[in-house]
């Protein structure tokens, strides 16, 4: 260490004592409390998906597409052509097949969430431990950032009083409120941000690993902490849009996402790294986005160079940083020490700012072969699934970079038209061109030329147009495809020449038929599934449904599907006919059927619940066991546990197994009530009361 940062070194040094005796340690997020969203299911929102639209189909078609299935659109993310919508829930399932199976649709899944990855400590420690240790002095001989390569922070927000980071804050955004309001909700992102670039040698407070880098705060979390992969999609495509070179994310969970790793692609694709927290249950299950291609995942080790107790591990983790008692900023103004693979993250996080900072030429993937190859090497020698790489290690990280001369990329890219062949024919419609793309270093796009014109463009892998034929001439149409690297080299494919030729005039009618339900059949509500059969000698265009004459919903692939719901409709008999098209504009009729909607009489009787545990008055210190079981003649939809007017649970089934643990909860008394719903609505509850510790006695 230089004398010039042992000076600086004992000035945090004692600030970091004051800090001890006035700081207050962050406590409000404790992920063994396991807080969940309200409504959420198995780590996922309940009537919520996320699809991506294929390149080529038109805003006006995919919207009609999901509409169909009954979706609403409630936010998207253009740059990935990915949709957040809304579904009934108890259809979500359903639709989710149907979209992935859909031909304009890449993909769909669920909006699944993720939580941040700290562990709140008891123990203030007197001086930040992990920057010698990770030779972070030495490293600032050399550089202490710049002001042009931003960090995004992805978090709970950040304190924006706070004087160890209000001066390089810059303007971010609010996903959850849809605001500019980046306030620290939670205090978890505060201390992230101080972590990676708390403002440094100012003579207060603490020193961040990036002294010079501003931080980009991009909140993605609600209250209670948890974040939704949607939310981290589209900061991650935000950040990339407003120049972060490196976006932390000390988040996690265990549910790939398409939508994800299309966001981190984007941001590869922009020259950004995401950096990640490898999660805290000391597994080598993977989690996301730490495991996504394209993403620095960080594993946790202690003052000992050893790999904490909590820390993830695996073939999948990268590096791994200091990660306990890590003394940083607080929400409100002060300091404290965490720990958790969310304070690793960040560290790691300001190093490969410091990286770019020092070789502005660098691509993103020469920062990541820099981080990877000038670890301390920890453990076997070697990668292995324990320390990954090795822990990082500043100074040699930025000597590598600084000695890195950037040689002038002048490979272009590799560009073939994959399909249709060569010479292909035609009969008009839409025509899927496929294009192989690839670069020694990275396509940043790939353009597609008709007949010399730019038809469009694809940004992400696999690279994929359609080319609508239907309002063209016949005639021989010319194809080829340009592919662009990040250093500007372009290369063009060969061309591939597809003849349009229409039929002679079609004549024939489609044959259409209702296939189910049967004629007659008696539908008691809710919504019903009308499949109809369609064929025709060339190919059915649409399928239209019509309901006592009026036009119900139109289906354009096979097989025809219809929704009817039946929900708000009075009693009597419906009648129903299918109308198919094909190109030739022939149409046909179905045969007509009849339904008799006829609902039950109204269920009015609420369900019975059995309490099996605990019994009334029951005591327990360390945790009590809860069954409870509701019947019902028409079923059960639900049983919602409150602790004392608090839910705490929810079961879609007519049954209930949980433990109630006591560590948190006041001794005394404590209600736990069941409420039980049936499917026809009616509500039933039952209550019991338990004490935590001795039940009081009764006075003489």
């Amino acid at each position: 260490m230089s004398g010039r940062w042992k000076a600086l070194a004992s000035c945090v040094s004692g600030l970091l004592l004051l800090g001890m005796q006035v700081g207050a340690l962050w406590a409000e997020w404790a992920p063994g409390e396991q807080l969940r969203p309200k409504g959420a299911v198995g780590g996922r929102l309940p009537d919520e998906l996320l699809v991506q639209v294929k390149p080529g189909v038109t805003e006006s078609r995919a919207r009609g597409i999901l509409n169909e299935f009954g979706a609403q659109v409630s936010d998207e993310i253009p740059q990935l052509r990915v949709k957040r919508i809304k579904v009934p829930p108890h259809a979500l399932e359903r639709i989710l097949e149907s979209l992935n199976a859909h031909e304009h649709m890449s993909f769909a899944e669920p909006n699944f969430l993720a939580e941040p990855m700290s562990i709140p400590n008891d123990y203030y420690y007197n001086s930040q431990w992990h920057l010698p240790k990770i030779s972070a002095p030495e490293g600032w001989d050399l550089t202490t950032g710049a002001a042009d390569i931003p960090i995004a922070i992805l978090d709970t927000g950040v304190d924006p009083n706070h004087p160890d980071l209000q001066a390089k804050l810059l303007p971010g955004y609010n996903f959850y409120d849809r605001n500019t309001d980046t306030s620290d909700v939670r205090g978890h992102g505060t201390a992230v941000a101080g972590a990676a670039a708390a403002i440094s040698n100012n003579g207060r407070g603490v020193a961040g690993v990036a002294w010079r880098n501003p931080v980009l705060p991009l909140r993605i979390s609600a209250p209670d902490g948890y974040a939704t992969y949607s939310a981290m999609a589209s900061a991650i495509t935000y950040a990339a849009d407003h120049g972060a070179k490196v976006i932390n994310l000390s988040y996690g969970g265990e549910n790939y996402s398409s939508t994800l790793q299309s966001a981190v692609d984007y941001a590869w694709s922009k020259g950004a790294v995401v950096v990640a927290s490898a999660a805290n249950y000391s597994t080598d299950t993977p989690y996301y986005p730490a495991a996504c291609n394209h993403v620095v995942a960080v594993s946790a080790t202690n003052t000992s160079d050893q790999l904490t107790s909590f820390s993830n591990y695996g073939n999948w983790v990268d590096v791994a940083a200091p990660g306990v008692s890590i003394y940083t900023t607080s929400r409100g103004g002060g300091y404290g020490a965490y720990s958790g693979t969310s304070f690793s993250s960040p560290v790691t996080a300001g190093l490969l700012a410091l990286i770019f900072s020092a070789n502005p030429s660098l691509t993103n993937q020469d920062v990541l072969d820099i981080l990877t190859q000038n670890t301390d090497d920890l453990g076997a020698p070697g990668f292995d699934s324990t320390f990954a790489h090795g822990r990082i290690n500043v100074s040699k990280s930025l000597q590598a970079a600084l000695e890195k001369r950037q040689e002038t990329d002048t490979t272009p890219p590799l560009a073939i038209i994959t399909s249709p062949s060569d010479g292909s024919v035609i009969t008009g419609g839409v025509i899927t061109v496929n294009v192989s793309a690839t670069d020694n270093v990275g396509v940043t796009k790939v353009e597609l030329y008709v007949n010399g014109s730019l038809h469009s463009t694809d940004t992400s892998s696999p690279y994929s147009f359609l080319w609508d034929s239907s309002q063209r001439p016949d005639g021989t149409y010319q194809f080829y495809a340009r592919a662009y690297d990040a250093a500007g080299n372009t290369a063009q494919s060969g061309s591939i020449s597809l003849n349009l030729t229409r039929p002679q005039t079609d004549t024939t009618p489609p044959v259409v038929s209702i296939s189910s339900p049967p004629d007659g059949s008696v539908i008691t509500g809710g919504v019903i599934t009308v499949n109809v059969s369609a064929t025709d000698n060339v190919g059915v265009t649409k399928v239209e449904l019509y309901v006592n004459g009026s036009l119900h919903s139109t289906d354009t692939s096979s097989p025809y599907s219809f929704l009817w719901d039946s929900s708000q409709r009075p009693d009597g008999t419906y009648q129903f006919y299918a109308r198919a098209y094909d190109a030739a504009g022939n149409t046909a009729q179905s045969g007509s059927i009849s339904l008799n909607l006829t609902r039950p009489q109204t269920d009015t009787t609420p369900p019975v619940v059995s309490i099996s545990s605990p019994k009334e008055g029951q005591r327990f210190r360390r945790k009590v066991r809860i069954q409870v079981s509701a019947l019902d003649d028409s079923g059960i939809s639900r049983i919602d546990l409150l602790l004392d007017g608090i839910a705490l649970a929810t079961e879609a089934s007519e049954s209930m197994n949980y433990v109630l643990k006591g560590s948190g909860l006041p001794k005394g008394e404590h209600t736990i009530t069941f409420e039980a719903e049936d499917l026809a609505g009616n509500i039933s509850t039952a209550q019991v009361t338990v004490y935590k510790g001795r039940k009081p006695r009764l006075s003489q």
